[in-house]
């Protein structure tokens, strides 16, 4: 059995080679809008006598909230001393998580490529690439389910720690009779949004991939073989 690389671009023209494509660059958009953000809120402190301040509310990709200061040094806002305030919240463990799982999908997707286009002949004479290929899509199809609903919660755990609400809670200032707080600037979620939309899109198309997996196995191949040919002609009896 020739096992030499052979280039072979007809896999890309069949549903295995192509959504295989697919999965490779939805997996960059998945990971690639989440890890790459980086964004200011603008806080507004209204101090009841015609007087404003203003602060900046900056975090970042893997979203430990916890890191970033409200307030990185002692001073005075509308005539009150205020200490270092960090913002609260930690939604790193979600973020990496779903992170870590695109570029896993990535790399594989990217290894898959390369074993259909050029070992397709090694992979269908043998029993464990197939099946060791169906395990793996089954199984990232599993993670990509519970990396993307835990980066949703994540993420709207980030919009509440820094909306309005969350930021007047953090800062002892803001809970004043004559003082209010408001952000009247957010930064620009977009990215964020779409890292989720991205991350349950990748599901599906795992999921359907593992279909066109999964016939390549022989699983499927004798379970086609052990039915019973529907239109077998029947030998006429001799007369």
């Amino acid at each position: 059995m020739m096992t030499g690389f052979r280039l072979n671009l007809s896999p890309l023209k069949e549903p295995l080679g192509f959504v295989k494509l697919v999965e490779w660059l939805t997996a960059i958009f998945a990971f690639g809008c989440c890890g790459g953000f980086s964004g200011t809120n603008i806080i507004s402190i209204f101090c009841g006598n015609d007087r404003n301040e203003t602060l900046k509310a900056t975090y970042q990709y893997p979203f430990r909230l916890s890191h970033f200061p409200l307030i990185d040094e002692n001073r005075t806002l509308c005539n009150h001393f205020v200490t270092t305030t960090h913002m609260v919240g930690d939604s790193a463990s979600s973020a990496e998580f779903f992170v870590g799982v695109g570029i896993v999908c990535f790399l594989y997707s990217m290894v898959a490529l390369l074993v259909y286009l050029g070992y397709m002949h090694v992979y269908k004479d043998s029993d464990f690439g197939p099946i060791f290929d169906f395990v793996i899509t089954a199984l990232l199809v599993f993670l990509w389910l519970v990396c993307s609903s835990a980066w949703a919660k994540g993420l709207q755990n980030v919009k509440d720690a820094t909306d309005t609400e969350g930021i007047s809670g953090t800062l002892a200032l803001c809970k004043g009779s004559n003082i209010t707080c408001e952000v009247t600037d957010f930064a620009n979620m977009r990215t964020l949004n779409i890292s989720v939309v991205f991350g349950f899109l990748n599901m599906f198309v795992w999921a359907f991939n593992a279909w066109f997996v999964y016939k390549e196995t022989r699983w499927h191949s004798r379970k086609f073989s052990s039915q019973p040919g529907a239109g077998r002609q029947q030998v006429p009896a001799p007369i």
